[in-house]
This record gives structure tokens, sequence and C-alpha cells, in this order.
């Protein structure tokens, strides 16, 4: 079950409202990268990348790029007024000092109990495990972006991982294009039904037990 390109934004646009002005947030690569460009115009946040920016921007329009100027995972991007530079020692301060209200991330896989895996698939080649392990441990909010199921249609959301962790119970919510889901101590609770699935069709494609919310709510 794939993600298209439309249910990527809608999944973005749906990130976007555990964003509130003030906060300074961390995006990952892929989905998270589109979240700014759903953030509403009177909603000011600081959005901060490991490579050394705080003040990022929507995505340019194309031809209007900026080869110096991009974000953690090389891609292109736009800086807003009062936007600062600095190196990526500073920017790991800035995290680990859990200065972040909330990072956005994308998952292999993650656990009922909020285990995240997302860094790496045995036997593949990676640059390394980057700042996502420093962002998962020290953000105060941790948002998980993703499909709902692999390429092979095998479940993401899992009982336990079998991936290599990134991070022990740090995930707080789960946002698919089925559906969004809140890590709790009680269980994953499944709060918000993407349209036009149905409650069935998410529950046979989790690999953990859910907890339906009595009060769902559908997403157009």
């Amino acid at each position: 079950m794939g993600v298209g390109i439309d249910f990527r934004h809608k999944i973005a646009k749906r990130a976007a409202k555990e964003i509130q002005s003030g906060m300074i947030v961390n995006l990952g690569i892929g989905i998270p990268s589109l979240v700014p460009d759903h953030l509403p115009a009177d909603v000011n946040v600081m959005f901060h990348a490991e490579n050394g920016i705080i003040g990022i921007g929507p995505s340019p329009n194309e031809g209007e790029e900026d080869e110096n100027l991009c974000n953690a995972g090389g891609f292109p991007v736009t800086v807003l007024k009062g936007a600062s530079y600095f190196d990526s020692a500073l920017a790991f301060g800035i995290i680990r000092r859990g200065l972040l209200d909330v990072t956005i991330l994308g998952a292999l896989q993650v656990s009922q109990s909020g285990d995240l895996a997302n860094w790496i698939v045995p036997g593949k080649r990676v640059p390394g495990i980057g700042g996502a392990m420093d962002l998962a441990q020290k953000a105060k909010r941790v948002v998980v972006v993703m499909n709902h199921t692999d390429k092979a249609g095998g479940a993401k959301i899992v009982e336990d991982c079998t991936l290599p962790l990134t991070s022990k119970r740090c995930v707080d919510l789960i946002i698919t294009e089925m559906a969004v889901i809140e890590v709790t101590g009680d269980g994953l609770i499944l709060r918000e039904l993407m349209h036009p699935y149905t409650i069935q069709e998410v529950v046979k494609a989790t690999g953990a037990p859910l907890i339906i919310d009595s009060n769902i709510k559908i997403i157009s």
C-alpha cells in the first residue's frame, strides 16, 4: 500500500496541526519536509535543521532555488525574516538541551509502546543514524509521519519492532495515510480516520492492538 503525492501532502497537512505559534520545530526528510507548506499564515514557527538553520520557510518555487540553501536532507528551502545560521555543533546543542518543542520524523517501524526504528534496514547501506537518535530522545514531543504499511504490505505499526531501534518509548503520535494514532500508556488509540479508509481497514493493516476512540474523527 503506497502513499501517493496527494496523501503525502494530506499527512503533512495533518501534522502541521500539531504545531503552534512560538514553537521551535525540527523536521525530518521526506514527508516532514512538506509540513511548512501547510502552516496557516498566522502561525509563526521557527523550523530548525541539524545542518545549522533556524527559520526555514516554505519550499521554493521551481526555478527559484538557492543552491547554497538546503535542509539537513539536502533539499532546497527558503528562510524567513529573522532566520539564523550556525554550525552543526550548535545545532545539536539546541537539540540536546531539550529546546525543541516538536520533531516530526519518518519511520520504518513504531511499536505499541512508542519505540522508534527509523535509521537502518539490516543489509542495506546507509550514511549513518544522523540526528534521529538525539531528536527522538530530546524533543518535547515526537510525531511520526509515514506509510501505514511497507512496500510488501507488512505492518509498520507493530507490537515490537524487529528493526534496530533509534530510541525507546519516544513516539507520541503517529500520522499515516490511513489514520492518526496516539501512543499512550494504555496502548495505541485510534483517534482519527483518513477518508476513505474504514476502522476495519486500519485494524487489519496494523500489527498491534488498537483502542478505538468513541469520538473518532474523519479527515476528508
